[in-house]
């Protein structure tokens, strides 16, 4: 017990820095960002108390007892919602009828990327380390900042090696540091991560920082897997990437029912429930409003991943302090990380700050 309270005081408190690096990223209003982060943290509320195993927030139906899924909600918000958005642009979209050039970047797109992959392998890596985040967060963290940085916004989403090199390095960097948590403390950052304690378990194997000494062929094992699957990416995107591309030429038309089916043909699998393709739609028709209305999703997101975390370790920290909320700053790393992320807060609600962080919105638009 006394080695769970200083985790949880500090996982609580890293995940709150966590939520509000998120709102500093975001674009456009702040009032909105912190709005999505909080629908995110009642979302994440959905499902049965980690502490009472009572059912709330289910209004009655079964399927939401284990809660709302992050590929679910992530599926609607940017798949379904996207596919609304690009319908409305009609006869005005462009697709691709140039011939692809050379895979590889020339001395300029090098010199635009590299940069943005240094920051996306950063902010990745400590997205990776923090609970609940991981390699998805990781690139929508990283494009955000990049777009945000860049002083040419208007070219994202239109091949700029800024926005592509970014999200890319953060996507890898967040899938492999996700690995820290597991093996030095064995507390599983995400699901997938969750899966890996169950296959450990399975093989009579107990993760945390005795995982190197006792099984050493286990933990060089996983480093080697990281270099040989970076390996075999290159190998098979090179030659593939060609017929990705050549995808860009189909009609839109004819592309959005392909991308719909595939969207649920995916969120089906989950579960193999019928119950996951409609909250997935009405996802869908809630983010395409959040469009219209200039919210973003990945706050959100961000927020229901981890909301249940943070109630977990919130709840835990209290009951073993006896509801003395000042036992967070007590402890100097959870101190220092709330401090830091209040720091944050104060500088983004700078009249000066939040102006330009609208402006440049606005613009983009």
């Amino acid at each position: 017990m006394a080695f769970d309270f200083p985790i949880s005081l500090n996982d609580f408190s890293l995940m709150v820095l966590g939520l509000v690096g998120a709102v500093v990223l975001a674009s456009g209003s702040l009032i909105k960002a912190i709005c999505m982060i909080l629908l995110g943290l009642l979302l994440g509320m959905v499902g049965t108390d980690v502490n009472s195993g009572v059912a709330r927030f289910d209004f009655g139906v079964p399927e939401l007892q284990d809660g709302l899924d992050f590929a679910i909600v992530a599926m609607g918000v940017f798949g379904f919602a996207e596919i609304m958005s690009n319908l409305e642009q009609k006869e005005n979209r462009v697709n691709l009828s140039e011939k692809m050039g050379s895979l590889y970047p020339n001395m300029q797109e090098f010199k635009e990327s590299w940069p943005a992959a240094v920051r996306g392998t950063a902010l990745g890596s400590m997205l990776g380390i923090l609970p609940g985040g991981g390699a998805v967060l990781s690139s929508f963290a990283s494009y955000t900042l990049e777009k945000k940085i860049s002083k040419h916004p208007e070219r994202f989403g239109k091949g700029h090696p800024a926005g592509v090199a970014g999200p890319e390095a953060a996507n890898n960097a967040g899938a492999q540091t996700s690995f820290i948590p597991l093996l030095t403390l064995g507390i599983p950052g995400n699901a997938v991560m969750a899966l890996m304690v169950g296959a450990m378990t399975i093989h009579n194997i107990q993760p945390g920082p005795q995982v190197m000494t006792s099984h050493p062929q286990l933990f060089w094992g996983l480093i080697a897997s990281m270099w040989i699957g970076n390996l075999m990416l290159v190998v098979l995107n090179l030659p593939l990437v060609g017929i990705w591309v050549k995808l860009l030429k189909v009609p839109y038309r004819i592309l959005f029912p392909a991308i719909l089916v595939f969207c649920t043909i995916g969120v089906y699998s989950l579960n193999y429930n019928t119950f996951d393709i409609i909250t997935t739609s009405c996802f869908g028709i809630i983010g395409y409003l959040w469009s219209k209305l200039k919210c973003e999703g990945a706050p959100l997101l961000l927020g229901l991943v981890l909301g249940p975390l943070m109630e977990e370790n919130f709840r835990r920290a209290l009951l073993l302090s006896r509801g003395n909320y000042m036992t967070f700053l007590d402890r100097g790393l959870s101190a220092s990380l709330l401090a830091i992320a209040l720091l944050l807060v104060v500088i983004v609600a700078l009249p000066s700050i939040s102006k330009k962080r609208t402006e440049a919105f606005v613009e983009e638009d």
